[in-house]
Parts: structure tokens; C-alpha cells; sequence
């Protein structure tokens, strides 16, 4: 998604969102992330203070991307989930749930690809146990055998059972990984 991207090209517009939006946003933030609202909210206070106002820079291929005083947080794909940027998985690592892939796709992941169902299955790889299953749609981090830090944030495509049942084609759609021009960015 953020494979090939540049803010003099690809960015149609920024505007800084109403309040009345922005609750809207910080609502649906709450619903979709839960660990945000646990102790009365203090996580979202932290990344995203009530007083600040967000600004909504709008994309090709019908991506939002909501930013801080220019810092990217969080980026939507048509109306579907608000996803947080890597940098702030890095700096809040709780917000997703974990997946991670053997040595072997790190290589295809830090180039973009989406991940396939065998590097999560593998020897490497690993899945979270069947009372704490992801369903199909999610985002989740994607983390690579033997690092500290996520390398990527990407999409659930099956199901974490049923990527563990087929264990073929796709399983994770990757959004944005280390290196790409999302991660670069300091500010838009």
C-alpha cells in the first residue's frame, strides 16, 4: 500500500477533521481497539490528546491517513479499519495482535509481499492458540522470527485457524513494513 509513495504525488488533500468528526473517530478507535480505552483511556490520551485536533490527508487509492502536528497515526483503506502506522506499533506494541513468520519471509516481507499461510506454520513461525484467535479482516503485527520489533502491519485474509488448517495461499495481506515510504516519512 505504501510500497511507492510520495507526498508531492500522491497526496490530494490535507484538512484538519471538525471536532464533531473527531469524536466520531476516537469512537470507533475505542470500538476497534480496545486497549486504547483501558485505564479510562489513558493509552489514547497519550497518542492522541482530546484538546489536539487531527488532520486528514487523503491519498490516491482511497487512503486516509490521520496525522499528529504532521507525525502519521493511524491510515484507512475506503471505509475499512483504522490501522496504526508502524512507528506507532513500535512505540505502543500492545495495540495489535501478534503474528510472526520464520526467517525465510522476512526477505519477502521487507520487500512488500503479502504473507502466505506456511511462513506463519513453520518451524519459525507462529500463530496466537485457538482461545485467542484472530478472525479474518483484522489487523494484526507482523513480527519475524529472532527480532524484537515489528516488521510489518498487515491484514488477516483467513481466519488464524483456518491459516493453520489450509496453510496455503495467502494469509496476512501486508499494508506497511519496515522500509516502505510510510516508514520514512517524519512528517506530511
Amino acid at each position: 500500500m505504501f510500497k511507492k509513495f510520495s507526498p508531492s504525488t500522491d497526496i490530494a488533500s490535507q484538512a484538519l477533521i471538525k471536532s464533531s468528526v473527531g469524536r466520531a473517530v476516537r469512537a470507533q478507535l475505542l470500538a476497534q481497539i480496545p486497549i486504547l480505552g483501558a485505564n479510562e483511556g489513558e493509552l489514547i490520551e497519550q497518542i492522541w490528546p482530546k484538546k489536539e485536533q487531527l488532520t486528514l490527508v487523503k491519498c490516491r487509492e482511497h487512503i486516509s491517513v490521520y496525522t499528529l502536528h504532521g507525525q502519521p497515526l493511524f491510515f484507512q483503506h475506503f471505509d475499512g479499519p483504522f490501522i496504526p502506522t508502524l512507528k506507532l506499533v513500535h512505540k505502543y506494541p500492545m495495540l495489535l495482535p501478534e503474528v510472526k513468520v520464520d526467517r525465510g519471509a522476512i526477505r519477502f516481507l521487507l520487500a512488500g509481499a503479502h504473507m502466505m499461510c506456511p511462513g506463519f506454520t513453520s518451524a519459525g513461525g507462529s500463530l496466537p492458540p485457538p482461545e485467542s484467535a484472530i478472525p479474518g479482516g483484522k489487523a494484526v503485527a507482523i513480527y519475524a522470527e529472532g527480532k524484537e520489533h515489528a516488521a510489518g502491519i498487515g491484514l488477516t485474509k483467513l481466519s488464524t485457524e483456518d491459516i493453520k488448517k489450509i496453510n496455503k495461499n495467502v494469509g496476512v495481506e501486508t499494508m506497511c513494513f519496515l522500509g516502505d515510504d510510510l516508514w520514512k516519512l517524519e512528517k506530511i
